[in-house]
């Protein structure tokens, strides 16, 4: 077996010779991107979706539905605006195999739309990928009427053997691992002949700005969906089955990438401008305004998109962040440089994300001279001199945007498989140099 040298390669993180002074155009977001393009493939008309971004996840996402019959062709908006993916709906057809790579939100969210397509549907994907949970989607599809072959994993590789349509109706599931457990079901709802009512019964619920955008974009395409927030049981909610109209959706950049370059303003005490931040979004990566700015920034929303400055003091912060656990990476890296200890708190289920994050991010920072202790359901920062060093990661987008930050201001540091971050962000080193003027 040969190796892929972008695996093995090491990238010397730039040191910043002062403070940024940048605009950075962060791509469209994943997490709208991959959930636009299933309910668009979902719709009973063709869609529109303006400026998607163009990711290893994301093209997974296109390629997975294209092996199920949906057409997605790839050009100009039907204004001349920019790129634009036409989405053509069509019966969904196996036999079919889908790549999910490392993709949550491939695994988890296109087995139960396979459920409805006429035949059967493989799933396979990177060897990270068979130790990542599944089960949450696997049983609830059972309970729903689906018929699946895991062979008891309750994990990849898997077979979804598609009848053309599902039953639906009320299930009950945990997903304290994902979230991503309660979105799956949730987007293919419409088209299930009863809907769906599912009840989470599980411990704490993570990253609920996501179900917070799952549904907000279900309700955008036309479906109805009742939430505990709009006034029914806690961790409940249920979708009505109906058509999903075609819609022209512009997806928003991905507040979460934006996350390295406005560390970089608060590292170097520097500016980043981030273009057409949103007024209102259920992006979690929005939180990054308060928290950085309790970390010694601050922030102000213009025309021109969100405006971040660093004062030149970067300090420790207690925070829970449960709801916001992607930022767990970038937060940990700015604590380690900060003035005093940080607490971060809620997010055990980093544990099961692209790699255990808690584990990864304790041993790298620790490697090049830090000080972090795992918690039960997070981390403990006590910011110390660092060095350079090789900082690996696992295969992890958020791990390698994390040693970035970090080389910053330490010299010597080496990111493993920068390439990596091609899952959400392309050519990240090229943004990243961008930014620092080099």
């Amino acid at each position: 077996m040969t190796t892929n040298p972008a695996h093995t390669a090491l990238w010397p993180a730039p040191l910043a010779s002062g403070a940024v002074d940048a605009t950075v155009q962060v791509p469209g977001s994943k997490s709208v991107t991959n959930r636009a393009l299933v309910l668009a493939a979902l719709a009973a008309e063709p869609g529109w979706l303006r400026r998607p971004l163009r990711s290893r996840d994301s093209l997974l996402m296109a390629g997975a539905l294209r092996a199920m019959g949906v057409g997605i062709e790839e050009g100009v908006g039907p204004d001349g605006s920019g790129e634009a993916w036409r989405v053509i709906p069509s019966g969904l057809q196996g036999p079919a195999t889908v790549d999910v790579g490392n993709a949550g939100t491939v695994m988890r969210f296109l087995p139960p739309v396979a459920a409805l397509a006429d035949g059967p549907i493989r799933f396979d994907g990177d060897p990270r990928s068979y130790e990542r949970p599944l089960h949450g989607v696997i049983d609830a599809l059972r309970v729903l009427g689906a018929r699946i072959d895991d062979e008891g994993r309750g994990a990849l590789p898997l077979t979804v053997h598609g009848g053309g349509a599902l039953d639906g109706g009320q299930v009950e599931i945990d997903a304290s691992s994902s979230s991503q457990f309660v979105s799956a079901l949730l987007l293919s709802a419409p088209r299930f002949n009863q809907g769906v009512e599912v009840r989470h019964t599980g411990s704490s619920l993570p990253s609920m700005p996501h179900i917070r955008m799952t549904v907000d974009m279900l309700r955008a395409v036309g479906a109805q969906v009742d939430t505990p927030e709009s006034g029914g049981e806690p961790n409940v909610w249920r979708v009505t089955p109906g058509a999903l109209l075609g819609r022209d959706i512009t997806i928003e950049p991905d507040l979460s990438n934006a996350q390295p370059f406005l560390a970089a303003a608060l590292v170097t005490g520097g500016s980043v401008t981030i273009p057409d931040w949103p007024a209102r979004t259920t992006q979690p990566g929005d939180a990054l305004r308060d928290i950085f700015t309790q970390m010694g920034g601050s922030c102000e929303l213009t025309e021109r998109g969100l405006e971040f400055t660093g004062s030149g003091s970067i300090h420790g912060i207690d925070v829970d962040l449960s709801e916001v656990g992607e930022l767990t990476p970038g937060i940990a890296a700015v604590a380690a440089l900060a003035d005093g200890p940080s607490s971060l708190r809620g997010v055990a289920h980093l544990r099961l994300h692209e790699t255990d994050r808690l584990a990864a991010l304790t041993k790298e920072i620790n490697e090049l001279g830090g000080d972090v202790t795992e918690t039960a359901d997070g981390l403990h920062i006590r910011p110390r001199r660092m060095h350079g060093g090789i900082f690996h990661t696992y295969d992890d987008h958020r791990m390698a945007t994390a040693g970035a930050i970090i080389g910053l201001a330490v010299e010597g540091v080496q990111i493993e498989n920068v390439a990596t971050t091609a899952k959400t962000l392309p050519d990240f080193p090229a943004m990243w140099t961008g930014m620092l003027g080099a």
